[in-house]
């Protein structure tokens, strides 16, 4: 193998190795087996909500996981692998993937890392079932609105208690 080679080799794994480094969360999934179209929508889907998937190879993704400190993902690049990296939503890549992978039994989710931490299947199908982020920042803004609109309904009824014995 010529020089030039292996340093465009080496210059993939070093990029790999930083999106794996970067990326909030990775998943790795099976493509193998979907139609044009069925991948096309998927890295739409994908694409809209910032997440970048990459078709790359085992050899690839096995040094690159190595550099990034993931060696444990290593049992999951057997077989065709893609990989979604996304650096802002954690949980749109399992979300989208889940969603995807109920309705397309080709595509096959092997695993992956959030914040991180190597992710299980059972893992990442657990992050999917979480709403998106405006779902959870509603969920937040109305935890916090509780207090403030209990101490209106307090007042309110006082007032109206108060109404009543004038009246």
């Amino acid at each position: 193998m010529s020089e030039a080679t292996i340093a465009v080799k080496a210059q993939k794994v070093e990029e790999i190795a930083s999106k794996f480094k970067d990326a909030t969360t990775s998943v790795v999934v099976d493509v193998r087996g979907l139609t044009v179209e069925q991948s096309n929508n998927l890295r739409k889907s994908l694409r809209e909500e910032g997440v970048e998937l990459k078709v790359i190879k085992n050899k690839v993704l096995t040094r690159a996981a190595e550099a990034a400190d993931l060696s444990a993902l290593n049992d999951l690049f057997a077989g065709p692998s893609a990989v979604a990296f996304s650096n802002e939503d954690a949980i749109a890549p399992a979300r989208i993937l889940k969603k995807y992978a109920d309705e397309i039994e080709a595509l096959e989710i092997k695993g992956g890392v959030v914040d991180g931490n190597i992710a299980s299947v059972e893992d990442i199908n657990k992050y999917a079932a979480l709403p998106d982020r405006d779902g959870l920042l509603s969920m937040l803004l109305s935890t916090l609105q509780a207090p403030v609109r209990n101490v209106a309904y307090a007042v309110k009824a006082v007032s109206d208690a108060k109404a009543e014995a004038e009246a």
